[in-house]
This record gives C-alpha cells, structure tokens and sequence, in this order.
C-alpha cells in the first residue's frame, strides 16, 4: 500500500502530491519511500543546515505532539503547531484524518527516547520546504516517518507528516498446515520358539 499525502489548501504541489496532513498507519505498510524526484528536482534539493539536535527536535516534537493528539483526541495544538498550509486543516478534519491511528491506540511515546535512523537526510526543496525521511527502530515493530516543515518568522513548522507502522525484524514463513511424521514400526520379537524336530 502507498502512503496518501493528504491536500494542502492553495494547490501547492510538491513531487507531484499535494501536501497537508497526515497519513494512513498500518502494521502491514512497507516503510515510506522518500519520493523519486526528477534529476532536475534533485540537482536543485540541497542539505540543509541544520545539525543533529536541530533534526532531532523538529522529528521528535512533531511526533510526539501528533501522539498527544491521537491520545486526547484534541488535534488543536498540532494544528497551531504547523505552518499556514498546514492549519487550513481544522482540528476537527484533523480528528478525522488520524482516526484510525487514534483507534488503534497508536502509541508513539517511543520517539522520545530512541534514536531516528534516516534514509533522506534533512534537504531543502526547490520549494524552500524541508525535507526528511526515515524510522524509529523498535520491537515489535518499527515507525516509519517522511516530514516536511515550512520556514515561519524564523521557525520550522510543521507542513506535511506522513507515518507508517511496520515490522522492525524478519518475519517467519508460516508453518505448512499438515507437517509430514516420521513414521517408524517396530515388530516385537520375544524370545525364540523352540523348534520341534521332525521325524
């Protein structure tokens, strides 16, 4: 399944998507896949200049205010926490865009104290958005993250929070229905009969 980027008001189109809110979370989604852009797009990306607890704050404290959201059901301080695009949303519409991870107890308290493992490093777009990717590595299973945040008065604030739930370790085939025994017979032997002589 493919992660949905929800629509930002205005027709801003980024990579081809339109960008706002959130997105789907399954236990049976593949990790996000940063988007392919085309060469020219990714020769005009570039690194942003932002150091680690810079990256670290930013991915933390938008997960972790989307976990108190889910958790109370109040969308209103991520909503204000975002940037203008990302505020077209009310928090009501936002309610509705993380139901299904507010009703399957998404628990994302985890972030706080494990370390992101990114696979697209923090980069500006040719848009001026700031763009990164990657997962909290955890048992039973893994949060997969792509984030966007927009430059306001000097801040980045959220713009686009895309989320996913998959396994963090190899998963087993199923065990076959039937398995074939071993079957192993044995002919009990007593002690040998006494022959009798013919005559």
């Amino acid at each position: 399944m493919t992660l949905r980027w929800l629509s930002a008001a205005l027709g801003l189109v980024i990579f081809g998507l339109l960008i706002v809110g959130a997105v789907t979370t399954s236990a049976q989604q593949t990790p996000p896949q940063p988007h392919q852009a085309s060469p020219q797009q990714q020769q005009a990306a570039k690194p942003a200049n932002i150091d680690r607890n810079g990256i670290l704050m930013l991915i933390r404290s938008t997960l972790l205010a989307l976990d108190h959201a889910n958790k109370t059901g109040n969308y209103t301080v991520l909503r204000d926490l975002g940037a203008p695009g990302f505020q077209v949303n009310t928090a009501a519409r936002l309610a509705e865009i993380f139901a299904k991870q507010r009703g399957d107890k998404l628990d994302l308290s985890g972030v706080a104290v494990i370390d992101p493992q990114l696979s697209l490093l923090p980069q500006i777009e040719p848009n001026g958005l700031l763009h990164m990717a990657g997962l909290f590595p955890s048992a039973p299973s893994q949060v997969n993250f792509e984030l966007l945040f927009a430059a306001v008065e000097g801040q980045w604030r959220v713009f686009g929070v895309s989320l996913s739930v998959g396994q963090s370790s190899p998963v087993a085939p199923a065990a076959p229905e039937t398995v074939p025994k071993a079957v192993a017979s044995q002919k009990k032997t007593g002690p040998p009969k006494p022959s009798i002589p013919s005559k």
